[in-house]
């Protein structure tokens, strides 16, 4: 008897060891998750400092609405000077002086109960090529963590280069390019500092504003424009991203 029960102690299979827990394999597979993520959005901005990006989402949702949209790319050296310097005084005067956010815009905006914006040109880029419109806070992490890849691997110069091509200025007219064309027919190369200052100051509402028929406020915004584009000329404000 004590034999047949040593016999079969012996026979009796090992124990398995047990599983790991559910949350820590949940844990696990949302790491790696996060990292492929992680991984996809450093390749595109490595890759997007190289090669202009194609049609963003809000692009594509913006062709599928109207039928076609307006778009045709201009490198750097076929935008008039002007125009760059333009947007940088009406969007983001500090822009040569930021790592992507302007703090004291922020503090100004939190000051002012939130009702100016503070998006700096790269918080921009950001959201018009990775991303989606719209005010989710999901959206707003991810431009947060972007924005400094972004200013850490491309120039400034780069920065400026997308936005120009990416930025709406009409229903269904996107960059630079297709803008000068549509409102005054000329190339983006061949824009006048009042021409570059109207299409400026129609920005960011380029659907409720016009540069062909401008508004009072869009004049005055113009002039204002005008006067800011030569004062960083001047003040070196605009230096990283002009020669």
């Amino acid at each position: 008897m004590a034999k047949h029960a040593k016999s079969t102690a012996r026979k009796k299979a090992p124990e398995r060891a047990p599983n790991r827990p559910l949350r820590r394999r949940l844990a696990f597979w949302a790491l790696r998750g996060v990292l492929a993520v992680v991984g996809f959005f450093a390749f595109l901005v490595l890759l997007f400092s190289f090669f202009n990006p194609p049609a963003n989402i809000y692009q594509v949702q913006e062709s599928v609405r109207l039928g076609s949209i307006e778009r045709e790319w201009a490198d750097w050296e076929e935008i008039a000077p002007v125009m760059a310097r333009s947007v940088v005084a009406a969007e983001d005067a500090n822009f040569c002086l930021h790592w992507g956010f302007d703090m004291r815009a922020i503090r100004q905006a939190v000051a002012e109960g939130g009702n100016r914006g503070a998006s700096t040109l790269s918080q921009q880029v950001t959201k018009n090529v990775f991303l989606w419109q719209g005010r989710s806070w999901l959206r707003k992490a991810m431009e947060a963590a972007l924005t400094p890849a972004v200013e850490l691997i491309w120039s400034k110069r780069r920065i400026l280069e997308v936005y120009l091509n990416v930025a709406e200025f009409d229903e269904g007219v996107f960059g630079v390019q297709a803008a000068a064309r549509h409102y005054f027919g000329v190339e983006a190369r061949d824009l006048s500092a009042l021409q570059a200052a109207r299409l400026a100051a129609i920005l960011p509402d380029p659907k409720g504003r016009s540069a062909s028929a401008p508004s009072d406020f869009v004049r005055s915004r113009t002039r204002s424009i005008i006067s800011g584009a030569e004062t960083i000329a001047v003040d070196g404000r605009a230096d990283c991203f002009e020669d």
